[in-house]
């Protein structure tokens, strides 16, 4: 709630900025980062010159000082200045709650019941993993370290959930799995298995019930950033889009990532990624052993390419 009123006083921010013909939101990819505020807080302070506003620009920034204080030539009007300078105290007023939120919700892990006092293993493989992923609306407290002395696991380890979605995936589902006697029940639970409407005997529907359960709407969003992990979760969850569409593919790859969790969080298993190409290499044995069943019950027999003779070739090929 706080940080989705915390977004309403950055896009007023954006509003006021345009209004003056400042198009800084065009030369930073977020005016709240640490060039935009800069700027902001120096307009803010009483500074015109599109130059001077520019040399406020971070090292780092993809933008050069021409183009920002291009971008900055604008109409400064006393009525777009207040509403800047409100919105302004407004964001950085909910950042202060958010900040005390983060706080409480530390305070409150620590009175937990633990399973462990270790802290979790190979922080440099995560440190890896994670690298470039870390979200600006992210807890900032230890919430990785906090979870795996509550849970026994480090449900980090799975491609797609990172320490702010296992934050909030335990906060609807608790650490106690034994509710749901299997992961089937739980998917079930869920609303992430597929349906099956009958009539007569003939499946009529198998899509997916409805649901506003918010664990579900959690893997769901999990699973949207497999599409260019080059895990093997990654892997299937592209194979399903080409073949069923996005939609179809996150439910899919929500439910594979629900399983893994149920198994985690009941039995302590500890989950390790095969790798894309180890997914690739089980999918093409599988589709040889059904293709393999398949002519067998044709009457048929498979050959491989690379095992046919001289002989075979002038027959054309394997039966």
């Amino acid at each position: 709630m706080l940080t989705e009123h915390a977004a309403q006083h950055i896009q007023h921010m954006q509003k006021a900025l345009s209004q003056m013909n400042l198009k800084l939101q065009h030369v930073v990819s977020d005016i709240t980062g640490v060039t935009g505020m800069a700027i902001i807080d120096a307009i803010v302070d009483g500074e015109r010159d599109p130059k001077a506003l520019a040399r406020h620009r971070h090292c780092r920034c993809a933008r050069s000082e021409e183009e920002i204080a291009k971008a900055l030539d604008g109409a400064y009007r006393d009525e777009h200045l207040f509403a800047l300078r409100q919105a302004l105290e407004l964001y950085r007023a909910y950042r202060q709650q958010i900040q005390a939120c983060d706080e409480q919700i530390d305070a409150y892990m620590v009175t937990m019941d633990r399973k462990t006092e270790e802290s979790p293993p190979d922080d440099r493989e995560y440190k890896r993993k994670r690298k470039g992923r870390i979200q600006k609306n992210s807890v900032r407290i230890d919430a990785r370290g906090h979870l795996y002395r509550i849970t026994g696991v480090d449900l980090t380890r799975i491609d797609g959930i990172d320490a702010t979605t296992a934050l909030k995936l335990i906060a609807e589902i608790g650490t106690d799995m034994t509710r749901w006697p299997s992961a089937k029940h739980f998917a079930s639970w869920l609303a992430l298995c597929p349906g099956v409407k009958k009539s007569g005997g003939r499946i009529m529907s198998s899509r997916t019930k409805p649901s506003a359960n918010r664990a579900a709407a959690i893997l769901r969003m999990a699973a949207q950033t497999l599409v260019h992990s080059k895990s093997a979760l990654g892997a299937y969850y592209r194979r399903m889009r080409s073949r069923l569409g996005a939609p179809k593919a996150v439910t899919a790859a929500a439910h594979k990532l629900a399983r893994l969790v149920y198994s985690m969080l009941r039995y302590g298993q500890e989950y390790v990624d095969q790798g894309e190409q180890y997914y690739e290499q089980q999918y093409r044995v599988r589709v040889q052993r059904n293709l393999a069943r398949r002519a067998h019950e044709l009457g048929l027999k498979l050959v491989p390419i690379n095992g046919l003779g001289a002989d075979a070739n002038r027959d054309g090929g394997g039966g």
